[in-house]
């Protein structure tokens, strides 16, 4: 469903509805052009500017492959993102809005179509990881750019359903990670990480199955360096009820979630903490339904006791 358009001098919505203006007419917020920063097969980056403000917060709203709406928060400091997980050759709509006070201010829109499919394996990385197309690089007659190198891909864990990674970072930093594998039915997905993380659970696989991770270094924007591997995740555990008796000799030992408290709140998220008074657990995962009613899971490290949900 296509948002309304904004009139070419985009005002405040409802504008009768903020205080009266009659001492001091609140601040205008206006959002600028919105352009195409990056484009690959899987993501698009866009950028914008912000003449007049400040907004909030922002919020990019767009549909995926299925024709499912996709709404991204983005906070109010940055002027560009990355969208991931998109289909190759695929034309996308993507809208800004502006927020301040809850409230939508501003908006501007692009259309973009994604780039054709990569090869099916990026060319494994060379012993000493070096950065992709160095010749690409700004000439490095002053000052050389920074190095910026990835350590081996390592599993940590693997269940019927999901795999466990960690990687090292020898050089950097990184701005952020990218992880990109093909699912069961063979559709590629993206997976953005923070650049400060050095693992990451990937959640929602098959069991007996064998998978290919890329993780890409991002920085600027760009992939600097990249490190594969491969994992098969574990088949499925039987059914086993008659273990129930068997716990005679050594019952497992108890996991026990403590209450769950709200840590902040904004228009546009909620923080959320817990305590594990018996455990550990290995994962969590928070489920609930977003504006739309569609039902949303997003899953957290089992070291972790708070999340933030956008």
């Amino acid at each position: 469903e296509e948002p309304l358009p904004l009139s070419e001098e985009p005002k405040p919505e409802h504008p009768q509805t903020e205080p009266p203006p009659s001492e001091a007419p609140p601040m205008r917020a206006v959002l600028g052009e919105l352009r195409v920063s990056s484009i690959t097969p899987s993501s698009v980056g866009l950028q914008w500017s912000v003449p007049e403000g400040p907004f909030d917060s922002f919020t990019l709203q767009y549909r995926d492959a299925q024709g499912q709406p996709q709404a991204l928060p983005i906070d109010g400091g940055p002027r560009s993102v990355t969208v991931p997980g998109l289909s190759p050759s695929r034309r996308y709509r993507f809208h800004l809005y502006g927020l301040r006070g809850g409230k939508r201010i501003d908006r501007v829109s692009i259309d973009v179509a994604t780039a054709t499919a990569e090869p099916e394996e990026p060319p494994p990385p060379s012993e000493e990881p070096q950065p992709e197309h160095p010749e690409t690089e700004p000439p490095p007659s002053e000052a050389p750019p920074m190095r910026a190198v990835l350590g081996e891909l390592r599993v940590s864990s693997v269940t019927p359903s999901s795999v466990g990674l960690q990687w090292s970072v020898p050089e950097g930093p990184f701005d952020s990670f990218t992880l990109q594998y093909r699912d069961a039915q063979g559709q590629p997905q993206a997976l953005p990480i923070d650049g400060g993380s050095r693992s990451v659970t990937v959640p929602g696989l098959s069991p007996s199955r064998r998978y290919r991770f890329h993780l890409y270094g991002l920085r600027g924007g760009k992939r600097i360096d990249h490190v594969s591997t491969e994992a098969t995740t574990e088949e499925p555990q039987p059914q086993q009820p008659q273990t129930e008796a068997s716990t005679s000799e050594a019952p497992p030992a108890r996991a026990v979630l403590g209450e769950l408290r709200v840590s902040s709140i904004t228009p546009s998220s909620v923080g959320l903490q817990w305590s594990v008074p018996e455990g550990p657990f290995d994962s969590f995962t928070l489920q609930y339904r977003d504006a739309q009613g569609q039902p949303q899971a997003l899953p957290i490290d089992g070291g972790s006791r708070s999340v933030t949900v956008p």
